[in-house]
């Protein structure tokens, strides 16, 4: 007799599977049970599932972007792009243009993106990008191959992947890829050779936590600490917590505009408040300690529709990063410059690799 819950037939579990030669269905068989499980029965499909079914896929740990959000960084992924070799022929010239984008899964930040290399199947780039690791055992670096195209949306001439896990501290690694049309690897209607690309990395975690650098063991580590601090790269964390009393003459809708050496990065706009709560991050990776910089922070307002007098400024700070690279953390809230009873709320961290 059929049981409705988990397919049971006089106690034996019976499960349907495509073969991968025959594409043919065909019974697979269980041992007899001795009472109704649909959690048996789910657990017998998997493991079965694991022999019979075709294709198979490429399988990409991903890192939840909300979760990845609340993580701090961890280190600095470098990454070279060097070549690609053998690309598919995308123009009606028999030529592309390609472009790599790159990106680590459970980001939200933009891609990184190469130059365009115009007709050109075999392209040298040695073109180098910083990206920030969050989690290191479940991020994976993700390369797009693209061909450019003037008009229209840009073709995709393969793609691969590469889990940081396999990556050792410090340790320069280069990888020749055979680029895919996409994850699953196994797609029998796709056995069209792509091309391949090379690619350098070299994954280098944060010297030590920024609470630990105020805490030398002895003279001789708090010197070497202190260098270490004044001297190399790292990551710049500018965290707008939120600001109090902001009050524009026409509108109150504030953002926070974060500027740094050229770069703007904002946060969302609040509507209809005077103590707005934002707590973003912005990061910036630096090449050397930014002794001697200011970062500036302006609390602009919007409104809502269109107008004429659509902006207005609430106020601004300019914080100065020597206390930062000295102290690894300041923690502080900073009367705003041309605003009555205006506070603003920022965190920034500077940490070394």
């Amino acid at each position: 007799m059929l049981c409705k819950h988990c397919s049971v037939v006089d106690g034996e579990a019976t499960c349907r599977f495509w073969t991968k030669n025959s594409w043919r269905g065909c019974n697979v068989h269980t041992w007899p049970l001795p009472i109704c499980s649909g959690a048996a029965l789910e657990m017998i499909k998997k493991q079965v599932a694991s022999l019979y079914l075709w294709p198979q896929s490429l399988e990409i740990p991903v890192l939840d972007a909300s979760i990845a959000a609340q993580k701090k960084p961890v280190g600095i992924l470098h990454v070279k792009v060097v070549r690609a070799m053998k690309l598919l022929k995308a123009d009606f010239l028999g030529t592309s243009d390609p472009y790599v984008k790159l990106s680590l899964t459970g980001e939200k930040l933009p891609a990184k993106k190469t130059t365009i290399k115009k007709n050109n199947l075999n392209p040298e780039w040695n073109e180098n990008f910083k990206l920030i690791v969050k989690d290191p055992q479940s991020q994976v670096l993700e390369l797009q191959v693209f061909d450019w195209d003037k008009v229209g949306g840009h073709d995709r001439l393969g793609m691969q992947v590469v889990p940081l896990k396999v990556l050792t501290p410090h340790d320069p690694k280069e990888f020749t890829l055979d680029l895919l049309k996409h994850t699953n690897i196994a797609d029998p209607q796709d056995k069209k050779r792509r091309g391949q690309i090379v690619v350098e990395l070299t994954f280098v975690p944060f010297k030590e936590d920024s609470a630990k650098c105020n805490e030398p063991s002895d003279g001789g580590s708090e010197k070497s600490s202190e260098d270490e601090k004044l001297s190399g790269a790292g990551l710049l964390s500018v965290i707008v917590q939120g600001a109090e009393d902001v009050e524009g003459e026409h509108h109150n809708n504030p953002y926070a505009v974060v500027l740094f050496m050229g770069e703007k990065k904002k946060t969302k706009m609040i509507s209809k408040t005077r103590d707005p709560r934002w707590n973003e991050e912005f990061q910036f990776t630096l090449d050397q300690a930014p002794l001697h910089e200011k970062i500036r922070i302006d609390v602009m307002s919007k409104r809502t529709r269109f107008s004429f007098r659509s902006k207005e400024s609430l106020g601004h700070v300019e914080v100065n990063l020597d206390d930062v690279v000295h102290n690894g953390r300041i923690n502080e809230k900073y009367h705003l410059i041309d605003s009555k009873n205006g506070v603003i709320h920022v965190e920034i961290r500077w940490d070394t690799v």
